[in-house]
């Protein structure tokens, strides 16, 4: 009995592995870029991703709100960012790269901060890296 409920649990585990590699997929993304400059709504420092909400002036110069996307804390607190790097109010530029489906949305390249340092991201999409993925 010990044996068939190890199985069935093992198999059911497989079956959820091709979910996440496609999780990490940036087929929503094109390679294209754009620039924004607006208002910090919300920084989300969270895993899986961090979020920053941005409100943008539209074309109306009411402000819209923006998504961007970008890697885990982990991965960015190797290139120099900490949960306190961006905060609510903050005026930021974001380079990114902009959402196939039009939305107002966009994969993080870098920002450029009110005191004009720049925080970067490893650009994956432009940039991916070369042989199999890892096991």
């Amino acid at each position: 009995m010990k044996i068939r409920l190890f199985c069935v649990c093992t198999l059911a585990a497989l079956a959820q592995a091709p979910v996440a590699f496609a999780h990490h997929s940036f087929a929503m993304w094109t390679k294209e870029f754009s620039t924004v400059t607006g208002t910090v709504k919300e920084y989300q420092w969270e895993n899986p991703h961090v979020w920053i909400l941005l409100m943008v002036p539209g074309a109306d110069g009411k402000p819209v709100q923006w998504g961007f996307e970008t890697a885990s804390p982990g991965g960015l607190k190797r290139r120099g960012w900490k949960a306190t790097s961006i905060k609510t109010g903050d005026k930021i530029t974001v380079k990114f790269h902009t959402s196939r489906s039009g939305e107002l949305a966009g994969n993080i390249v870098e920002v450029v901060l009110p005191d004009q340092s720049v925080l970067t991201c490893e650009d994956l999409i432009s940039n991916p890296p070369s042989g199999p993925p890892p096991k």
